[in-house]
């Protein structure tokens, strides 16, 4: 080897780490607006940043003074940098909140929980539209209302809209089929278009009343429907006036029970936020056609040194990455990047989008509000946060874990004498359950005898930990939904936990934990089991707080696989022989049913007699009949 061999540039940049390599990139960096990433050794992205010049941002990277610990620690990790420009700085905004929303990067403030919100749906595709709870992608067509805090908000105004406005909730195939009304006619929540009771004109007429509700004009439908029911009355049309009367009745429970109804808000998101003990809460409440529709409260995970504001900054950003936000953003308190933030929430909403921090009177008042709902969030977030770390504690010292377990994974099948099995796993760390981490898997392998749990347990933990290892980090610093597990349990025995690490080992993922919990000789809690590597079979105390937690653990874990077992269950039974027979729609289905009396009677039918239905041709009788015939061979 040539020892007078000389580094290129290139070579040299990738050899440095740290403040050293920042300030080899800046050299090269335009100055323009953009967004840069900060990458480990690992491949991980530590750091997703905007810049209005690119070029000055990073060079104050280039030197480990004048920084926070947080950030200090944060410039000596880094290894590589990426970087891309854009056109504005309100540009370089919202690409940063979707990479911070899709990488997760350690050194950013993290919303943690992404899940969408639910909205109230009328649909615009029918001659008699139906109102329906939405959540995910707007892919049907009709008018959107929301978002509301909660599903069992959500739940509570549909009902109460049912009995105001009459409108159906059922499917188009179901409206399309019914020959009577059902049972939420008779209980007057419906005006049932579908057979006619109500005519299309009508109906029509509920419907617009309804989306002027959604739209803020209740006042005008009370007093509209007042008339009427005064009119009714008048009449001596004492029944439809009763129809009116509990109208009126329902809306007024609506309106009642939104809570909080400011008079000068029609649409607007209110956000406050209150800091204790290193963690943050923001508490969001949403108002919509003038109305209260539900609160909800935030835990981001955040660099303890951050105050409340730079944290709502943050915040703020990746909350509307995917969502729409209203013409109206109040604040408790001023953040750094406000009226970038409006500009940028404006350019993708198409419509001025305005932010403010109102300094007296009702919005004031309404800031904070929500501002003594984050403190008192917050309060009961840290007292069950601390009783959980206490819980973890325990189950350390149990289990002579390294560290305490920030991810615990707990496993348990479910069966009915081998059939329709489910495999179900469920999620637990200091926060508690974390059910939108929770997997169901459905056992493919048919092949297996019936009922065999470990051959179940086997193909669990293989397809579990298979996805595992191909979501690890890679080099393009992109990481996997799902980290690695600190703990893992299973509802078993020593045969159980023997053929979980039979498959850690072919992984080689030998290093995590696994602990099986079997219950006792007479099947009673308290009597619990353990089984691990290196240990001899052991009980702990019934009153122990550590076997409570455990309990509670593995009953989650056998609710979620039985409750995933029954649907799988459910719906196989609804399932009918004909669904995928070629050439047989609802209608040819309905009519052999009503010859033959099951699809096994159809089945099982020669083809003269399938032919002898009516509107059952020679040929397609000859092609039902080798459907099944070929599907026996």
């Amino acid at each position: 080897m040539d020892s007078n061999t000389q580094k290129t540039p290139t070579d040299t940049a990738l050899a440095l780490t740290g403040p050293d390599l920042i300030a080899e990139k800046v050299k090269t960096l335009p100055d323009t607006p953009g967004v840069y990433r900060m990458i480990g050794s690992d491949g991980t992205t530590l750091y997703v940043g905007k810049a209005r010049h690119l070029k000055h941002r990073v060079a104050s990277y280039a030197k480990l003074s004048g920084h926070s610990n947080r950030i200090a620690r944060m410039i000596v990790l880094t290894a590589s940098m990426e970087f891309i420009t854009t056109q504005t700085e309100a540009d370089a905004l919202l690409l940063e909140a979707n990479l911070i929303k899709r990488l997760k990067p350690r050194f950013n403030v993290l919303m943690r929980d992404d899940k969408s919100f639910p909205f109230i749906l009328i649909t615009d595709d029918h001659p008699a539209p139906r109102i329906v709870k939405h959540r995910g992608v707007r892919n049907c067509s009709g008018d959107y209302f929301g978002p509301f805090a909660s599903v069992t908000s959500v739940n509570h105004t549909l009902e109460i809209l049912q009995r105001a406005f009459l409108l159906r909730t059922c499917s188009d195939s179901v409206y399309a089929s019914r020959t009577r009304p059902c049972l939420l006619h008779q209980i007057k929540r419906c005006s049932a278009p579908c057979t006619g009771h109500t005519n299309l004109d009508d109906y029509g007429s509920l419907v617009h009343e309804a989306r002027e509700f959604l739209s803020g004009k209740s006042h005008r439908i009370q007093n509209n429907l007042s008339r009427l029911m005064s009119d009714a009355s008048q009449a001596q049309d004492y029944e439809q006036a009763a129809i009116y009367r509990d109208r009126i009745y329902a809306l007024t429970k609506i309106q009642s029970t939104q809570g909080i109804n400011p008079a000068s808000l029609t649409e607007a998101d209110v956000f406050a936020s209150h800091q204790n003990g290193g963690r943050t809460c923001i508490q969001v409440f949403f108002f919509r056609a003038g109305q209260n529709w539900g609160n909800r409260a935030w835990f981001p995970r955040h660099d303890r040194a951050l105050n409340s504001a730079s944290v709502m900054d943050a915040f703020l950003a990746q909350f509307y990455e995917n969502r729409p936000p209203p013409r109206l953003i109040l604040l408790d308190r001023p953040i750094h990047r406000q009226s970038l933030l409006a500009e940028a929430l404006s350019l993708r909403a198409g419509r001025r989008i305005n932010i403010t921090t109102p300094q007296r009177g009702e919005k004031r008042a309404l800031t904070l509000y929500a501002r003594d709902n984050a403190c008192m969030a917050l309060e009961r977030y840290l007292a069950e946060t601390s009783s959980q770390y206490k819980l973890l504690e325990a189950v350390t010292q149990v289990f002579n874990l390294p560290n305490i377990p920030q991810r615990i994974e707990v496993y348990d099948n479910s069966h009915t004498q081998g059939s329709h099995p489910v495999g179900g796993m469920i999620v637990a760390g200091p926060e508690g359950f974390i059910r939108n981490q929770y997997r169901r898997f459905n056992i493919r392998n048919t092949d297996d005898i019936p009922g065999d749990d470990y051959a179940m347990i086997r193909e669990v933990f293989t397809r579990r930990f298979k996805l595992l290892l191909q979501e690890e980090p890679n080099s393009k610093g992109t990481s996997g939904h799902t980290p690695r597990p600190d703990l893992v349990l299973i509802d078993g025995g020593a045969g159980h936990l023997s053929t979980a690490r039979a498959v850690m080992n072919e992984l080689a993922l030998s290093d995590i934990p696994l602990i099986a919990i079997a219950k006792g000789s007479q099947r009673n809690a308290g009597e619990e089991r353990f089984f691990m590597k290196g240990n001899k079979v052991f009980s702990l105390p019934p009153r122990s707080p550590a076997l409570y937690y455990l309990q509670r653990l593995r009953d989650e874990a056998h609710r979620f696989a039985i409750s995933g077992h029954r649907a799988r269950r459910r719906k196989t039974i609804t399932e009918n022989l004909l669904d995928e027979v070629p050439g047989i729609g609802t209608h040819r289905k309905r009519i052999l049913l009503h010859h033959f009396g099951s699809a096994r009677a159809v089945k099982d039918a020669a083809s003269a007699d399938l032919a002898a239905v009516k509107g059952i041709s020679t040929r397609l009788a000859q092609a039902i009949h080798d459907y099944f015939h070929d599907a026996q061979t």
